[in-house]
């Protein structure tokens, strides 16, 4: 198993007492113990809950490293914020931009000269067509596709498996082939 350059991963968790074969040590109210001794990665999903949490951890100078699975494929010219985790099998080409605190998960994609702002999540197998731009804290969602040079707004969720072909230009949940908003 690959562990990058850790040697030891445990996990604070408020839900469970462990997590795939890893130890929960503790929950979120016991992170002052391990800031100044441990890197802190957050791997939640949700994008407010990830933000709030990695924003408690900067003021308390917590060390928020990027990860980034030595299956990705990661281009040239590539640019990562703190807290960035970037799963087995993703695909980021050349000159893509991944602000703070993003999720670009299992097999997706994100192709030339994408921006993907503070927060967004990119879920398992979707795809980004080169010059997209995806808002703070916006979820695409499995299998979803997004045309290219397109612009998504914050606040937004794209649904699994809805192709995106025009600018989403309002925070909302949209679904579909071609992706709509639902109310």
């Amino acid at each position: 198993m690959n562990l990058n350059k850790y040697s030891e991963i445990v996990f604070l968790d408020d839900t469970q007492k462990n997590c795939m074969s890893y130890l929960v040590i503790g929950g979120f109210k016991d992170v002052d113990k391990y800031v100044d001794d441990y890197d802190i990665v957050v791997a939640i999903g949700n994008s407010n809950v990830r933000k709030k949490i990695i924003e408690e951890l900067e003021n308390k100078n917590a060390s928020i490293p990027t990860l980034i699975h030595p299956k990705a494929v990661i281009g040239v010219n590539v640019k990562f914020g703190q807290g960035t985790v970037v799963m087995a099998g993703a695909i980021i080409n050349s000159d893509a931009k991944i602000e703070k605190g993003c999720i670009i998960n299992t097999a997706s994609s994100v192709d030339h000269d994408c921006i993907i702002e503070n927060y967004a999540h990119i879920s398992v197998g979707s795809h980004l067509a080169g010059n997209v731009r995806v808002g703070e804290a916006t979820w695409i969602g499995v299998g979803a596709t997004v045309s290219d040079n397109l612009c998504i707004c914050n606040d937004v969720m794209v649904g699994a498996g809805a192709v995106v072909v025009k600018d989403i230009l309002e925070s909302g949940t949209y679904v579909g082939v071609p992706a709509r908003k639902i109310k």
